[in-house]
């Protein structure tokens, strides 16, 4: 809404551009912080936003009812008749929905997204939604297509159509369109904000304010004189700045190894006055700009001078301190010990066109090699102990990393290309910090909800919003997936054996059910075992959804082609009607937890602890 830059690491961009748009429609101006679910507005928007979002609820449960009643039914298994209610009656989802938050955005597109192309299939003539369901997607497509090969009833012609809609429906317009997302998101966000220092310099320039404000005007060539700043290209573990500071390396390294006690080189993540070089010409004295300006170039020697401490980058025949096969980088201090300055360094543009290029601000990616030993100064990506401030590691060392200059607002015209290709790779290797949270939790935690998460409390009433899910659900919904594994697999080894318990189009319907609600919720759900990131119970949501569509797909089947007798078929309905109000139950039960509302006692809220992993905050009584 402010038009500021920020990178997220939950994904693209599109869910929060649905949740500003909700903003913008609604007169928000932005100017209010987010920062904390519960947080008080003015008394007249309070009210009259808790009226919209009860409108919006109910609105939105029924048109989702309807919806999916006339068309994921139909299209999965024609005779489902209560899957939305199932849904419409899970506290997980609803708690989620009301709040201000990715997954509900998510979910919905997901399953509009398989909606759509079980009206194509059908037809025989989507948004990027979670990366896995996609593939998912179109590994189910690509199924099809080749039963299509196989099909000797079309023509090439009708055949080379058929695949040119299924490229385009699921290739060519869904990339568009996500595409089209980042484009949107970038030409809104123009502003610079706390986000742009992990962005590449010509980043951070091409937007408006920050860098592009602090070096406008500013030469566009490096040259003797020059104060600068060098930031390491590659990013990784993460963006730093050449630094150093008047500390010193101890003199001895927890290991008894020996140091040259010089001050220390690091490399650090925030903006600093310590992070200023001055580039220096070995042969003149002075630390100024002459006039003219004599530009650095391709093979030119250099000193740096560290602008605080004013001492020169250096280098010597002493192992680093956390990388003995490498040599330790430092600012010179004469101890008058026999140890003289090596601070020669030769300037190598990587990305110049010829040999006779300048070495310009922003644009150039350069490395420093040093002249005594020819080797390169690079980042390790190991942090220092306490004495180094965490700060990261800078070696010497015979590999090459690149270092690039953070200086001048140049880049204007950078490409929305190269925004997007920058952007995608800082979302997907972006980390957050490697703490626990109170209520993170693993995969295996979800399954059986053995945790929960506390959204909102009121401080004077107790009142409180939970993410718990509906344990009936959660439950039946594990017990349908290996049902329907059990069946599927008897199946098939029966088939092995030419033996048809059901008939070949029920058999197919079957498994299309299968792949896509199995297979969705193993696609949505297997790869947070691989995933190095703070997890939570709501990163389950949407593989959960998929398994409760499975729920009545299982019930229709057993009710229609495993009871044979009418006793059976009543005793089924019969386990049906308890089962669905056995959800209703645990729904209502739960209903104080999932809207944050009516306040209950701490006798009740003792009683809604069915688990002792359940976090339910009880209010202290003071006497």
């Amino acid at each position: 809404m402010k038009r500021i830059f920020f990178v997220d690491d939950s994904g693209p961009p599109f869910g929060h551009m649905v949740l500003a748009f909700g903003g913008y429609l609604g007169g928000f101006d932005g100017n209010f912080l987010w920062n904390r679910i519960g947080a008080e507005d003015t008394p007249e928007k309070e009210e009259k936003e808790g009226e919209t979002e009860e409108e919006q609820e109910g609105g939105g449960e029924e048109v989702g009812e309807k919806l999916y009643k006339k068309q994921i039914h139909k299209k999965l298994l024609e005779k489902v008749k209560i899957a939305v209610d199932t849904v419409i009656y899970e506290n997980s989802l609803i708690t989620q929905s009301r709040l201000m938050l990715l997954e509900s955005v998510l979910i919905f597109f997901i399953l509009l997204a398989v909606l759509s192309y079980l009206k194509f299939y059908n037809s025989q003539r989507v948004k990027y939604m979670g990366f896995f369901t996609y593939c998912l997607l179109l590994a189910i497509a690509g199924v099809h297509s080749w039963q299509l090969i196989g099909d000797q009833t079309l023509s090439n012609v009708s055949l080379l159509c058929h695949l040119l809609a299924r490229g385009l429906a699921l290739v060519v317009i869904p990339v568009a369109t996500y595409l089209s997302f980042f484009y949107i998101h970038l030409a809104l966000l123009y502003r610079s904000g706390p986000h742009d220092q992990i962005m590449s310099s010509t980043f951070q320039a091409s937007l408006e304010g920050g860098l592009a404000r602090i070096t406008q005007g500013q030469p566009l060539e490096v040259a003797y004189g020059s104060q600068i700043t060098l930031r390491n290209i590659l990013g990784k573990p993460m963006p730093c700045w050449l630094h150093s500071h008047k500390n010193t390396y101890p003199i001895r390294y927890e290991n008894g190894r020996g140091s040259s006690h010089q001050q220390q080189v690091t490399c650090y993540p925030f903006k600093d006055v310590n992070n200023w070089w001055i580039v220096k010409d070995p042969g003149i004295q002075q630390l100024v700009v002459s006039n003219p300006p004599r530009p650095v170039q391709h093979g030119s020697i250099i000193q740096l001078v560290h602008g605080i401490t004013t001492r020169y980058l250096n280098t010597h025949d002493v192992a680093a301190p956390l990388s003995p096969h490498a040599q330790e980088v430092s600012c010179y201090i004469d101890y008058n010990i026999s140890m003289p300055a090596q601070n020669l360094w030769r300037v190598e543009i990587v990305n110049r066109d010829s040999d006779t290029d300048v070495w310009k601000t922003i644009l150039s990616e350069v490395r420093l090699v040093h002249v005594n030993t020819s080797t390169v100064l690079k980042l390790s990506g190991a942090s220092l102990p306490e004495w180094g401030y965490r700060q990261l590691e800078v070696p010497k060392e015979r590999e090459v990393e690149l270092h690039s200059p953070t200086q001048i607002s140049i880049s204007q015209n950078l490409s929305f290309m190269a925004k997007f290709m920058e952007l995608q790779w800082k979302i997907l290797t972006l980390k957050n910090e490697d703490t626990e949270h109170k209520y993170s939790s693993s995969p295996l935690d979800w399954i059986t909800m053995d945790t929960n998460i506390a959204y909102w409390f009121h401080a004077t009433s107790g009142a409180q919003i939970h993410l718990l899910g509906n344990m009936v659900t959660w439950t039946s919904a594990s017990v349908a997936t290996v049902v329907y594994l059990a069946l599927f697999l008897w199946y098939l080894l029966r088939r092995r054996r030419n033996i048809c318990d059901i008939p070949e189009e029920v058999w197919w319907q079957w498994v299309l059910a299968g792949s896509l609600c199995v297979g969705g919720w193993a696609v949505n759900y297997l790869p947070f075992f691989l995933m190095e990131k703070t997890l939570f119970l709501y990163h389950y949501l949407p593989a959960i959804t998929f398994q409760i569509l499975l729920i009545p797909i299982v019930f229709q089947h057993i009710s229609d082609y495993l009871c044979r007798s009418q006793l059976s078929k009543n005793m089924h309905n019969a386990f049906v009607v308890a089962w669905f109000s056995s959800v209703y139950y645990t729904y209502h039960t739960f209903r104080p937890l999932t809207y944050g509302e009516p306040p209950l006692s701490t006798a009740e809220l003792q009683n809604l602890r069915w688990k002792d992993s359940w976090d339910i905050l009880i209010k202290r009584q003071h006497p």
